[in-house]
């Protein structure tokens, strides 16, 4: 039940810090003004538990103070801690796995004749997490194109969280991580990493070349101007309303070249103008059309 502080203002979530529906309004419109992502009071305690580890670590006594840092013109960085820590990063590799059969078997063909003849062949993940997806469509790529990195065929992968930009960079991961990956594809395209810790592996760096990965806000500016032949884009609009949504499946397609494959995730479904041009092309995959 809903406490009254001295103010007036209503207290969400007993706790160390007083933590008001006001507060939780302000950090919601910020939070989607700066990562489209929309937050009703059900996610009160889940904004609380997570974002009072920063108020202690930046040693702030209360939520209000912590709004009026994020709104500040010092709290750039804030925004993005903030963004970081509410964001939910659920990733494995091949995580959907007939996406990466999809691509392997109806999509690959076409590409590899295009790249043996020297056109460029371009795919990107545009939420990448830590780097399980790039890395998975990686391996699939070398599975059946083994020369991949020596030809003008590259993947980008972005994500709006720098902590997992940094990870996947770094490409290590246990071996529990590594377990959803074909033992095949495992084995030759992963190192043990002792240096790492105990039961670490390493993407080698076959895997390595073939991926870029980069800081990228999806409701942000969009610096690439080159088109894609595939885009992963899974478990990520779910988070946004139903506007933002519409507008970014729109502003996929001008960044796809002709019959591009577009993957989502299973509980999403394209929607607004861009539905007039991706046409449906297996579970959860689209194929871009003419408009």
């Amino acid at each position: 039940m809903m406490a009254l502080t001295t103010a007036g203002r209503e207290t969400l979530v007993e706790g160390e810090f007083v933590f008001t529906a006001e507060d939780f309004r302000q950090i919601a419109q910020i939070l989607h003004g700066h990562a489209g992502i929309a937050l009703n009071e059900g996610k009160a305690a889940l904004v609380y538990s997570r974002l009072a580890k920063r108020l202690r670590t930046l040693g702030l006594r209360s939520f209000r103070d912590y709004c009026a840092l994020i709104q500040g013109a010092d709290g750039v960085d804030e925004r993005q801690a903030m963004t970081a820590a509410l964001t939910t990063n659920v990733t494995r590799f091949f995580r959907e796995p007939h996406h990466f059969d999809h691509l392997r078997d109806q999509v690959m063909p076409d590409l590899i004749q295009r790249a043996r003849a020297g056109k460029p062949v371009r795919l990107w993940s545009a939420a990448c997490s830590n780097g399980q997806e790039p890395y998975s469509m990686a391996m699939t790529v070398l599975s059946v194109l083994p020369e991949a990195a020596d030809l003008d065929v590259r993947i980008l992968a972005t994500d709006i969280d720098p902590n997992m930009v940094a990870e996947g960079i770094a490409g290590v991961y246990s071996e529990e991580a590594l377990e959803a990956a074909p033992a095949l594809l495992r084995h030759r395209f992963f190192d043990k990493a002792p240096a790492h810790g105990v039961n670490k592996l390493s993407a080698n760096e076959t895997l390595r070349r073939l991926v870029s990965f980069k800081e990228l806000n999806l409701i942000g500016d969009w610096p690439m101007r080159q088109r894609y032949d595939v885009i992963f884009c899974r478990n990520v609009v779910i988070y946004f309303d139903d506007a933002t949504q519409e507008r970014v499946w729109s502003r996929f397609t001008p960044l796809m070249t002709p019959g591009a494959t577009l993957y989502i995730g299973h509980s999403e479904r394209v929607s607004g103008p861009a539905v007039r041009q991706l046409q449906t092309s297996g579970l959860t995959t689209y194929r871009l059309g003419a408009a």
